[in-house]
């Protein structure tokens, strides 16, 4: 993965192992779980390594960007899930969209709502 600007990191403990984390992972971020061709438009696989880091990549005409989860194994039955976002915004409408998206707090409220999903998928 390039090395983009960082923007951020939100983490939640989960209170499962990280096998039973990755595929909860999966479940809420791709259509088809077994396939992770299938994950929201504009986010394709960069890195894999289950079940420790699962990084996405993407881009459009006013950023690019990068999600990356990472699985940290706090105990055996507990795992830390973290999300780490990166980006770049170039030009005028970059930083028109970077004020939109991460200035208003919006990308804060999304990345949370992801974790959370995943953390009620582990219990699912």
């Amino acid at each position: 993965m390039e090395r983009l600007p960082y923007i951020d990191q939100h983490s939640t403990i989960i209170p499962a192992d990280r096998a039973r984390t990755w595929s909860a992972l999966l479940r809420t971020t791709c259509k088809d779980p077994d396939d992770l061709s299938t994950l929201p438009r504009g986010f394709t696989v960069d890195e894999a390594d289950p079940p420790n880091r699962l990084a996405l990549t993407g881009h459009h005409p006013f950023s690019r960007y990068a999600l990356v989860f990472l699985l940290a194994e706090e105990s055996p039955t507990v795992t830390r899930l973290t999300a780490e976002s990166w980006g770049e915004f170039p030009g005028l409408h970059g930083r028109v969209y970077r004020a939109l998206v991460i200035g208003s707090g919006g990308h804060r409220v999304v990345v949370r709502a992801v974790l959370e999903r995943v953390a009620a998928a582990v219990e699912a």
